[in-house]
């Protein structure tokens, strides 16, 4: 492995969620889950064109909550044991994630995270296919994503 193809990022950093038009999500970075969650509320899944959707609120923001309204192709269901040793049955979407000046599809399981400190948790799968390496000693270390949301030009 040679640093080169790799870029460092700390223990948090700005996201962003351009498909879901969501901007300036702090995120941390857990390589101990395996897959990314996104704090989200009032979860109904639903069809579209005979295929699977999930439309759910996204929450935004830790001291000043905002809540956007978004809607996702449903990729899975999936049981996942938390932290805690609670097991539970959540939706997984796959979106774009946009983290320093790279953007890639992730998927990410929709649960409610309000006991959390940040709303987005970003797992292995996400950071191996980012190509990122973690120094957990700093914390924001990419710029803040500069995307456009889609419709935009």
């Amino acid at each position: 492995m040679t640093l080169e193809t790799h870029t460092l990022i700390g223990l948090r950093e700005w996201i962003a969620l351009p498909d879901l038009g969501v901007v300036g999500l702090r995120a941390k970075i857990d390589t101990g889950a395996s897959t990314s969650a996104l704090h989200a509320t009032d979860i109904v899944p639903f069809e579209r064109n005979g295929k699977p959707w999930v439309r759910f609120s996204a929450h935004l923001g830790t001291l000043v909550q905002r809540r956007h309204r978004c809607e996702a192709p449903l990729v899975a269901c999936k049981t996942i044991k938390s932290s805690n040793g609670q097991v539970q049955t959540r939706y997984v979407i796959r979106t774009l994630l946009a983290l320093g000046s790279r953007a890639w599809p992730v998927e990410f399981t929709l649960t409610c995270r309000k006991t959390m400190r940040y709303r987005v948790l970003l797992g292995s799968k996400a950071l191996v296919d980012g190509n990122w390496l973690i120094d957990p000693a700093r914390t924001y270390l990419q710029d803040k994503p500069q995307i456009l949301t889609p419709g935009a030009s």
